[in-house]
């Protein structure tokens, strides 16, 4: 008996350590795991835009560069965001757009993390306004960069806001991919968009599929319904989140909301 109550013990502490091991891990490597830049990458030649910071340099592309009333392209994590500039030159004809790749992506220098790449979004948004005095500025987030583009509304005034694939926040969308974990304590990068929209009330886009495996739709329910203001809603039911651009409600929608 005593025997079977050591063994019990000892397979406790086993599983207790290799469970704390488990969540250092994911602690640990939050940032490995959340920001995919590699898949990005490009070669600066190929760019034609950059925005010098502190410590790096956001390079991208501008979309109709004489255009007005600019438009900000937040991507998706590991998306190729110049795979989007023909298709945005149809949809927002006389309008730039600015597809600009988060440090560690694309061209872009530096490390990223949610307070560097929020302070940069902030950055891209004043340089802009700079360069379109007077005009309104609206703004596009997909996936990753509906966490972006939301912490950005709560810091400056957005014309219009469209949210593609977007959760309520990255630590609701961890704990349907990681339950057993305690997220909620673990994770640093939380990208809390439900908090950062609670006061917006310009106009806002939502587009959703309803086979999104990444972006449960209940997220992004919760999100909708948390908004001060009825927004706009999209939900494209024989959509993915990685196929939804490749529906042609998505282009609609967007172009609409737009114009």
């Amino acid at each position: 008996m005593n025997g079977m109550r050591s063994f019990l013990i000892i397979v406790a502490v086993v599983a207790l350590s290799g469970y704390a091991g488990a969540c250092w891990f994911l602690h640990a490597q939050q940032r490995a795991m959340i920001y995919y830049g590699g898949f990005t990458a490009a070669d600066p030649a190929d760019t034609d835009f950059a925005l010098e910071r502190p410590d790096a340099t956001l390079r991208g592309w501008v979309v109709n560069p004489d255009g007005r009333a600019p438009i900000l392209y937040f991507g998706g994590n590991a998306e190729r965001i110049e795979s989007n500039r023909e298709d945005f030159a149809r949809m927002f004809p006389g309008r730039s757009v600015y597809l600009v790749a988060y440090r560690g992506y694309g061209a872009s220098d530096g490390t990223p993390s949610e307070a560097a790449i929020v302070d940069d979004a902030v950055a891209l948004f004043d340089h802009v306004c700079a360069r379109h005095p007077g005009e309104p500025v609206a703004v596009i987030g997909r996936s990753l960069g509906s966490g972006v583009a939301s912490q950005l509304a709560a810091r400056r005034p957005l014309a219009k806001l469209a949210l593609i694939t977007p959760f309520d926040s990255m630590v609701g969308a961890a704990k349907s991919h990681y339950p057993i974990f305690p997220v909620d304590w673990l994770l640093d990068e939380r990208y809390e968009s439900m908090h950062a929209l609670r006061a917006f009330e310009r106009p806002v886009l939502v587009v959703h599929g309803g086979r999104d495996e990444i972006v449960p739709e209940a997220n992004t329910l919760r999100l909708i319904a948390a908004l001060p203001a009825t927004p706009q809603v999209l939900r494209i039911a024989a959509a993915d989140h990685n196929d939804i651009a490749m529906h042609a409600e998505y282009a609609q929608a967007l172009s609409g909301f737009m114009r």
